[in-house]
């Protein structure tokens, strides 16, 4: 008896790559939003774990916004240094119009003011209270100086220190003067407060993957017998593990918002302040915020330590749990 060829029996099947990526994506998303479901079931829970995590990020962001905002003070004030040239007596008005020129044409010199014996002796005299005295006096005793402000991208000490020596070497210069102090001072204390916000950001940071480690512990734990059964009728470690990260993202994503929003308020609390205080000033400063990009930046920062603190929590534990 001849049968038919259909019903010989099962056949094998190869499932093809759009197959495997289709599965792939739909458990992807259905991951994401049963992670996400299970999140919104513990709003509370979820608010306080978020918070941590914002908090911990808000406040390292927050000293970076204030480091920024002071040096954008420096920048807006005056500050700039000043490198001091003192010109030899007796100078001739030629030979100092030459060294002017010479100067103006420095790619490292912003600005050059020249100050004649005449102004610096009538400036002298206003500031002095001693007009009377100074008017006994036969001839100027102050000499004709030059007041150079260097170009902003000579901020270094070296730099600096390397233009005072050029301007130095002319022979109608009798003494160049520059006070580096509060230069060296003012790097000194930029760099130590960025050190130390880092060494803060890595602290909260560190705070932040054992806050959210813990959280994604306890989870496995009391889907212990899930897990279980999800390995028992073949699923892999990384499909067991794929809700979990997306947990530790959603943390990360609510945080980070969260946390944009915390350091957009103190901004916004502080703005009306300070604005009042540089009108003290008679200045026009306005604090800056995060702004879009810092937003990004902080969101994808918190996303990141939500993976990673989710990843490890998982590596940790998911291997002890195992069918018997």
């Amino acid at each position: 008896m001849n049968r038919d060829p259909v019903a010989r029996g099962a056949r094998h099947s190869r499932i093809g790559f759009a197959d495997h990526w289709q599965a792939w994506h739909q458990h992807h998303r259905a991951s994401a939003l049963d992670s996400f479901g299970r999140l919104a079931d513990t709003p509370l829970q979820t608010l306080m774990t978020a918070l941590v995590v914002a908090i911990a990020l808000a406040l390292p962001a927050t000293l970076l916004l204030a480091l920024g905002n002071v040096q954008r003070v420096g920048e807006r004030w005056d500050s700039s240094p000043k490198i001091t040239v003192f010109l030899k007596l007796g100078s001739q008005e030629t030979a100092i119009n030459g060294f002017r020129d010479t100067l103006q044409g420095m790619p490292e010199i912003e600005e050059l003011e020249y100050i004649s014996p005449e102004q610096a002796l009538q400036s002298f005299q206003s500031q002095s209270g001693f007009s009377e005295a100074l008017t006994a006096l036969e001839n100027n005793p102050l000499p004709p100086t030059l007041v150079v402000t260097p170009a902003p991208a000579m901020s270094a000490p070296a730099q600096l220190d390397a233009l005072r020596q050029r301007i130095a070497g002319d022979a109608l210069v009798d003494d160049v003067s520059l006070d580096m102090d509060w230069v060296r001072r003012l790097n000194a204390i930029m760099t130590l407060g960025k050190q130390l916000v880092m060494g803060l950001a890595g602290l909260l940071g560190l705070g932040v993957l054992l806050v959210i480690g813990n959280t994604i512990r306890l989870e496995i734990e009391s889907r212990r017998e899930e897990i279980v059964v999800i390995k028992l009728v073949g699923g892999t470690d990384g499909f067991v593990r794929r809700p979990f990260l997306y947990t530790g993202f959603w943390y990360g994503v609510i945080g980070g918002l969260l946390s944009c929003l915390l350091v957009s308020v103190g901004v916004a609390s502080l703005g009306g302040p300070v604005r009042t205080l540089a009108a003290t000033y008679q200045d026009t400063f306005v604090l800056h915020g995060l702004g879009f990009v810092g937003c990004v930046a902080l969101v994808i920062c918190c996303i990141a330590l939500g993976l990673l603190g989710a990843w490890l929590a998982v590596g940790r534990h998911l291997s002890a749990i195992e069918p018997r």
